[in-house]
């Protein structure tokens, strides 16, 4: 189960793009009538009672709603992306649950058997989409000074994406220092948060965090590996960028890092999801992700539901990336012996400060 599939029902479920905003046509729509709205929101309501993470929560939600039609607030709504969105507001009132979603797509939402085993057409497309996006790897490199750097978009798959996992951190191994930017990733599956974390600690497995599902009244925990493909990298430095934008399962490894001290988190505090759940077909074109369980770190003992994570250092998420590599490089220049590597590092340090105070000035006019 993930925090946010990556492949829910349909390729517009996909949620984060593989084109950039300017890039992407509209999406589609179309009219529906009263009866499609009645039905979407009777299956809605039951899928609430039956699987949302807090039975109680659920049940204020069925009254809202219940109350919102009874004032005819949805007979008004004649397309559909208007009618899912107007739900998916009402749903968050009440409940303050930003993964909770209703979705509509315009390609029919095929039906699933009780185990909601994905179809051979699925499993082909969510394979086209991890090798498309490599896996969430969407920049890994080497910059001055010997500082590593990971853009991370997203958390797919840990077994296909195994591989990939373990050359992006083969590239990084040497490095002094490592910055992993997840300013854009909207999470993903938790098996591959605990992978990636694997490389971050030493043979002895690490705790990393518990999710807890209400159906089965179940805990199902995470822990790092104690051995992985290719080198770990230490104890070395890390820092994790963050931004608004920062959801989910990318919140869950920013929330871990920090509480065991393994990171300096870096940026703005993000989004605020902790409940992971699926998506469930409600009619033809209509689905909602329902969270069905909830993060429990074992160290704090709860999560980062509605508040995100609070950043060591606070700082707009365009300032993020030049700050942490000059926080890695005024370390790293204090314990290099080596004279001209050393005036070079302190070159770059004051070019990115000057940089940064640039930044700074613009941000405040």
């Amino acid at each position: 189960m993930k925090y946010l599939c990556l492949l829910l029902f349909v390729t517009g479920f996909v949620l984060y793009p593989l084109n950039t905003p300017a890039q992407q046509a509209a999406p589609p729509d179309m009219s529906i009538d009263a009866a499609t709205r009645a039905a979407v929101i009777e299956n809605l309501l039951k899928e609430l009672n039956d699987s949302y993470v807090f039975s109680e929560t659920a049940k204020k939600m069925e009254a809202d709603v219940q109350n919102r039609i009874k004032i005819k607030e949805y007979d008004g709504i004649a397309t559909a992306r208007a009618f899912a969105d107007k739900l998916t507001a009402d749903l968050q009132s009440v409940s303050k649950d930003k993964h909770l979603r209703v979705r509509f797509s315009a390609k029919p939402i095929p039906v699933r058997g009780e185990k909601r085993e994905p179809t051979a057409e699925e499993i082909a497309q969510s394979n086209w989409f991890n090798k498309r996006v490599n896996f969430g790897f969407e920049k890994v490199e080497r910059l001055n000074g010997n500082v590593g750097y990971i853009n991370l978009l997203g958390f797919n798959d840990p077994e296909a994406g195994a591989a990939t996992v373990a050359a992006a951190m083969s590239f990084v191994a040497n490095t002094d220092a490592l910055i992993i930017d997840l300013r854009q990733n909207g999470g993903g599956d938790p098996a591959m948060v605990a992978l990636i974390c694997s490389y971050l600690f030493g043979d002895k497995p690490v705790h990393l965090n518990d999710l807890y599902w209400r159906k089965g009244d179940k805990t199902e925990e995470f822990w790092t590996k104690p051995t992985v493909a290719g080198k770990k990298y230490g104890s070395k430095d890390v820092y994790v960028l963050t931004s608004s934008r920062t959801f989910s399962g990318a919140e869950e490894f920013s929330y871990n890092l920090k509480n065991l001290k393994r990171a300096t988190i870096i940026g703005e505090t993000t989004g605020g999801g902790a409940h992971p759940g699926g998506m469930v077909r409600l009619n033809q074109n209509f689905g909602v992700f329902i969270p069905s369980g909830r993060a429990i770190s074992p160290i704090t003992k709860t999560n980062w539901e509605g508040t995100g994570v609070e950043p060591d250092i606070k700082v707009p998420k365009e300032q993020a990336l030049k700050t942490a590599y000059s926080m890695a490089l005024t370390k790293l220049v204090e314990t290099t012996k080596e004279e001209n590597i050393k005036a070079a590092i302190k070159q770059d340090i004051e070019k990115l400060q000057k940089e940064l105070e640039e930044m700074r000035k613009t941000s405040q006019k």
